[in-house]
């Protein structure tokens, strides 16, 4: 038995039934050249089936061999979540048929994985701090891409034929699953949700991934489950999967609360499955039954030697890690003299580490941190992306605040350079070139239009000389009309006046 969409339980009668209890588990791709067991190419976007080789195939004869960047990276991952590193983990393979899976079975790691018993601190919107135990973080492999072809959501049901791309098939992966998340109630989604955003940034500034969760590159897998407040068992969990957002994650949490409190007050049970996520209104649906680890026939892979990380070499790699994202930001705000918050505020938003990069590269704090939360995330939310997703880097949005302070553009020709860096039209400078934007400054072209403003308009002139100063924004509006706003208002300004006297 299952409830209808919109037979939902109210979120506040949810928590005062139920503990929610969850589990994340973080699919990352790591940023290597090569696939985890081959030497064929992990460039995102290439043509269908154009990066594959027998290994990744699966073909017969074809041998696997761990990619050292990768065993690299995941020990480094493995540190900044202050795991134990396994000196010795094993390869296993996890049999499942699945038609992305070309070789019907995914090289993973089982019960000795590379990193395991952690833990990571994130932050909540009030300031509180709540620890996530991590249980592991593990290699594998990961699986093509299905397309689906015919039916209107894209998906296997209603198509009239499904295409296979293995380009993906091989590319390294680390997963990291937390240990069950319990005690939240209320704030289960804004854990969640928060959880992700600190690992993502974790991952960012250890440089293993470009974590785009828009292109697939990390991928979060909600696990949910309902415990009834007198009950001393979890309940039957659910597997949302392939969430692709953070405000995503937040809201699958969120509806699976209500959906599945509401089957459970009308007397029906969890089925335990796998549900698909629907951007277009947050909903979920139901995917596949689930999996055991005893379904998967775990056994060790007999084609890869155990994986050695000598505890002096993960000690030289522990020596690499960063300076990490919010011990960064605490030395930031210091040196911002920016209120907690207000930093709160710019870690809600995403954009911290954009108005660090952006005053690194030349702008002020103060001119970056006015661009990201005003102007751009405007733009973020237009085009429906996170902050950190937009066509910009901060690099260009310094240059542009650069031309600013330079007297060459005015706040709104920047705002005009910077949509057109958006839209994929090229580099702030050529942008300029191209569209003639930078601000006129031949004040004897400025004189005349400034002269014929006030020819056209002689009350508003009269009342100027008249000593009405502030008269003259009307003047100054025609002006920047005329000069397809490439004027300097201040200077036009100036003229207008001087004009009066």
């Amino acid at each position: 038995m299952t409830a209808a969409i919109d037979e939902l339980m109210d979120f506040d009668d949810v928590i005062a039934a139920f503990h929610p209890v969850m589990g994340m588990e973080v699919h990352v791709e790591l940023g290597t050249a090569t696939k985890m067991f081959c030497g064929c190419p992990t460039t995102f976007g290439g043509d269908p089936n154009s990066q594959v080789c027998p290994a990744c195939l699966g073909l017969p004869g074809a041998l696997p061999v761990a990619n050292a960047q990768a065993v690299e990276s995941a020990v480094r991952i493995g540190l900044a979540l202050n795991c134990s590193i396994r000196e010795s983990s094993v390869f296993a393979r996890k049999n499942y048929f699945y038609p992305d899976q070309p070789k019907n079975y995914q090289i993973s790691q089982y019960d000795e994985p590379i990193a395991y018993d952690g833990h990571l601190d994130v932050v909540l919107g009030d300031g509180t701090t709540w620890r996530v135990e991590i249980e592991r973080a593990h290699m594998e492999e990961d699986t093509g891409k299905s397309l689906h072809i015919g039916g209107a959501t894209g998906r296997i049901h209603g198509a009239s034929h499904s295409l296979l791309d293995y380009n993906r098939a091989g590319v390294p992966l680390v997963e990291i699953v937390t240990r069950p998340i319990e005690g939240a109630g209320e704030r289960a989604p804004e854990v969640a949700r928060a959880y992700v955003t600190a690992l993502r940034d974790l991952l960012k500034s250890l440089d293993v991934s470009d974590v785009r969760m828009d292109q697939g590159s990390m991928r979060c897998d909600v696990n949910l489950s309902l415990m009834a407040k007198d009950a001393s068992e979890f309940g039957t969990r659910t597997e949302t999967k392939n969430v692709n957002s953070l405000k995503s994650v937040e809201t699958a949490v969120r509806f699976e609360m209500q959906r599945q409190a509401a089957v459970l007050v009308a007397g029906g049970e969890i089925v335990q499955e796998t549900r698909h996520f629907h951007e277009a209104d947050g909903t979920t649906s139901a995917g596949r039954r689930k999996e055991t680890a005893e379904d998967y026939r775990y056994f060790p892979e007999p084609d890869l030697p155990p994986v050695v990380a000598d505890p002096q070499w993960v000690d030289s790699l522990r020596g690499t890690l960063p300076e990490l994202p919010w011990i960064r930001r605490a030395r930031i705000q210091e040196q911002w003299g920016v209120s907690d918050e207000v930093m709160r505020d710019l870690v809600n938003v995403g954009a911290v580490d954009l108005i660090i990069a952006t005053a690194e590269a030349g702008a002020s704090p103060d001119a970056a941190r006015s661009w990201w939360v005003s102007f751009l995330a405007q733009q973020a939310n237009v085009r429906e992306v996170e902050l950190d997703n937009l066509s910009i880097a901060p690099e260009e949005v310094a240059e542009i605040i650069g031309m600013v302070d330079e007297g060459k553009l005015t706040t709104k020709l920047a705002q005009q350079v910077a949509v057109a860096v958006l839209d994929g039209e090229g580099a702030p400078a050529q942008i300029v070139a191209d569209r003639g934007l930078e601000v006129v400054r031949d004040d004897s072209a400025l004189q005349k239009a400034v002269d014929e403003a006030l020819a056209a308009n002689p009350d508003i002139a009269d009342k100027i000389r008249g000593g009405k100063v502030q008269a003259a924004g009307k003047i100054v509006g025609d002006v920047m009309k005329a000069t397809r706003g490439q004027a300097d208002p201040a200077r036009v300004k100036e003229l207008v006046l001087e004009a009066c006297r």
